[in-house]
This record gives structure tokens, sequence and C-alpha cells, in this order.
């Protein structure tokens, strides 16, 4: 490819407004991938930050999506930009998806970049299949985004009632009283119709007001992603697998006395440790299924990570994978992530389709991209937005873990907190 290296010193504005510039340009194409690390301290780091477009499409069998990927993957020589759909659950398992999707993202999708803007520390490296680099460094420096800086206020509908939602959560309660499962992640939907929405300025104001290690924009067509998530599904750096699941929220105080006592209450909270812990066993045990026996080492156990809006109880597990194991493999071992299903995994997959009332979509899939020697890196889509423009359709969704002694009141709460960021920028 050609490319072109631009000093952070020589570009006619901050990093921060050409990386909007250059996120506005790309909209223009059908296909887009943008990651932001957001420069957070993370173990095993966040994603690599880099903006990536295409216009050509790779023809893809959605009826065997994870197939076709591995197929490409064969062949792959340069980076592919990839999402996997929560709904890719039903290849790797014998299920269904019972709810209507009004987002409508592919199973899987996935493209090789035609351009590709990588954000290092000191210089930006423009990428390009063509020989334009210069061109394209002026068109994103001319685009212009003084108009984009504010978003009309949307009235959004929950797609079921507080009163629902508790009923719903005292029967998945009753399913694990019964032993069908030990716990589960229930999660409801936020849904407005929209005729307006604009998604570079949306993802800008979330990605300020909620910076994340793995934060992230995907465009296919006329549907959009803007992700805002702390949580890594699954990274391959050389043989070693990582995961690190999720589990434990609580808010950030309005003084440092206050936020020192709300990380100190999480990090001894029983029911927050015993959701981590259950949680962590699940991922240890996908992680056995694809690893080098005797391999799979939990890290970091419980660490409480701050981010601007709450404090993470977070597990990190490791693995060894043997150069015989394919990406398929690794996937099907593990997909969907167990912080966001629940154990035993099939059975919480299944009660997910019974109790919840929509389709995930893209929520609780995944977005990240595959290098060319087989290394990837794949985050946890959640505190994000989905959005159709053609049928103006915007939803975000939010969850919580149910155990035996989850209070129906405080799991509605921690969904609302959760929220909190989307919120603030839709409303």
């Amino acid at each position: 490819m050609y490319h072109l290296e631009i000093s952070h010193k020589n570009l006619p504005d901050s990093l921060a407004n050409f990386k909007k510039k250059a996120l506005a340009w790309a909209n223009s194409y059908k296909q887009v991938a943008y990651y932001e690390p957001n420069e957070i301290a993370f173990p095993h780091h966040g994603f690599k930050n880099f903006l990536a477009v295409s216009n050509t499409f790779l023809p893809i069998d959605t009826n065997i999506a994870l197939q076709a990927l591995q197929t490409e993957i064969y062949q792959q020589k340069q980076i592919l930009c990839c999402i996997l759909n929560y709904n890719l659950k039903n290849q790797i398992e014998d299920l269904t998806n019972p709810n209507p999707d009004f987002i409508q993202f592919p199973t899987i999708h996935y493209f090789y970049p035609e351009v590709q803007l990588c954000f290092q520390s000191e210089k930006v490296i423009i990428y390009s299949v063509s020989d334009n680099c210069l061109g394209l460094y002026r068109a994103i420096t001319k685009q212009d985004i003084t108009g984009n800086v504010q978003l009309n206020a949307m009235a959004f509908k929950s797609r079921i009632s507080k009163k629902e939602y508790i009923n719903q959560v005292n029967q998945v309660k009753q399913r694990i009283w019964e032993g069908d499962v030990y716990e589960l992640n229930f999660c409801q939907e936020f849904y407005a119709s929209v005729s307006d929405f604009n998604p570079i300025t949306a993802f800008f104001h979330l990605n300020k007001l909620s910076p994340m290690p793995f934060a992230g924009f995907y465009k296919v067509q006329d549907r959009y992603l803007l992700c805002a998530s702390p949580e890594r599904f699954l990274k391959k750096d050389q043989n070693t697998l990582i995961s690190q699941p999720i589990k434990g929220t609580i808010r950030r105080g309005n003084t440092e006395p206050e936020d020192a006592q709300l990380k100190h209450e999480l990090a001894t909270n029983e029911k927050e440790i015993a959701e981590n812990m259950m949680i962590m066993d699940l991922v240890r045990n996908d992680l056995a299924r694809c690893s080098v026996k005797g391999s799979v080492k939990v890290e970091e156990m419980f660490a409480i990570y701050s981010f601007r809006q709450v404090h993470q109880m977070i597990t990190t597990i490791q693995s060894q994978v043997s150069d015989r194991t394919s990406f398929s493999d690794m996937i099907r071992s593990t997909f969907p992530m167990g912080s966001m299903t629940g154990a035993p995994k099939l059975a919480a997959l299944r009660l997910i389709d019974q109790y919840e009332a929509f389709a995930r979509g893209l929520y609780s899939g995944s977005l990240g991209y595959i290098l060319p020697n087989g290394d990837f890196d794949f985050n946890v889509v959640i505190r994000s937005i989905q959005y159709n423009s053609i049928a103006g359709y915007l939803s975000f969704a939010v969850g919580s873990a149910i155990t035996y002694d989850s209070d129906p009141e405080k799991e509605f709460e921690e969904c609302l907190l959760k929220s909190k960021a989307i919120l603030e920028i839709l409303q």
C-alpha cells in the first residue's frame, strides 16, 4: 500500500479535531471502522488506534458466517476489520432468535481497508491502495465540523416497563432457585424513532463523556455502531489468549473521599465478587476448550479499575493456544462471552431468548480486528448505541447479572447507572 506520514506538529489543527474530521470524511464510505483506546492505561493495552474505510464488499455467506470468515483469514494479507453479532450464537449452538431485530446488522461483517489512518504517538500514517495519500490528507483537513456540535434531544421508550422488568427478574430468580442456571445476564432495550441523528457527532460526544479503552465506531451502509466499551472479550497475542470479563459496577463519587469509599464498597461487595467468580470460572472453562492443556491461569482477580463514569471489577485470564488452533475454533469455544450470558452458558442463552423482549444485535456481540499474523483483539459491545438510518431507529441496551440473591430494584438501578452516559448525550 502507498503511505504518507504526518507529524502531529504539522497537523493544521489538534489531533483530536483531525480525528473528528477524519471520521466525518470517512462517513462517505459504505464501510467504516474506527478503534479508539483513549490513551487509557489498561492491562495488555486497549485497542490499536486507527480508522479504516472501504467501498469494496467481500462475499459473505451469512448461513455459514464463521466458516466464511475463517476461509478469508487463511488467505488474509492485511488487517481485517470485523464485527460479530450476538446472533452468531445461533450458528455456534442450536438456538434461534425469537425477537424482532430492528437494526439488522449482519451475523458477521468484515472488510479490508482501502484507506487506513493509523494514529501513533507522534505521527499519523495514511495508507491507501491508490497513490492518492496527499489528496486524502487534504480532503480530510478541509472537512467542516463546526456544524457537528449539537444533538437534538430524543424521547426514548423502554421496551419493557419497570414493573415488567421486576416481574421478569423474579421469574429468572425462580429458574435459578430451580437449578436451571446459577447466573443470568438479563438486559432491556431503550429505543427512539429519529429523523436527523448525526452518528459522528454522537460518537464523539459519547467518547468525551465516557472514554474507554475499547471504544469504537462501525458502519455497514446505513447501520451504525457507536461503542464506549470498557471490556475486552478476547485478544490473541502470538500464542497467548487473554480474556478480561467485567462483573461488578459502581458509580464514581462526587468527592475524593466518597469516590474512595465507593471503590472500597465494590471491592468488598460479596455479591459482586460472587458474580465475578462465576463468570471467571465460565471463561476459564471456555478457554480450556481451545487451549493447551493446563495452560489456563488467572493473572489478576477482582481488580478494580476506574473510568470516567464508573468503577468496574475486572478479572484477567490467560491461556496458551497451539499454532494449529484456528480463529473459528477460538470463537466457537468462547462466544458469546460469559459476562453477557450467564452460567451454565447454553442454559443461560436459552433463557435469555425466553425472557428478554428484544433482539440484542451487536449488543453483547463484538467489535474488533484481525492482523495478518493471526493476532486479534475484540471487545464486548456494551455501553453502545445501534442506529439504522433508513428505518430511523435508534437503540441501546443495558443489563445486569441476576443471581439467587439479586434485588430486582437494585438491578434496575444498576441498569440506569450503566445507561447514564448514553442518556446524557441523547436527552
